[in-house]
């Protein structure tokens, strides 16, 4: 992996590291993935994330009756046994 060296005001910098805290990620993370996106990276990415979603709806693969309720799902009791 290389390193680049950019040059940006100190306030710009300053708020982008706030944010990327926020966000849980780095500034470094951030132009990474900017210029994955710039180079088209991502958008192959996002390619092979579409014709897996158009495999599935092709898909012949059948979903069963539903069998549990909203309440069911979000019960925070711990099971019996």
């Amino acid at each position: 992996m290389a390193n680049l060296t950019i040059a940006i005001e100190d306030d710009v910098l300053k708020k982008a590291r706030l944010r990327a805290v926020e966000q849980g990620t780095s500034v470094n993370a951030v132009v990474r993935e900017f210029l994955r996106d710039y180079t088209g990276q991502r958008s192959r990415q996002a390619d092979a994330a579409k014709r897996l979603i158009e495999l599935a709806h092709r898909s012949r693969a059948e979903v069963g009756p539903v069998t549990w309720t909203r309440d069911e799902i979000h019960a925070r009791e711990a099971p019996q046994r």
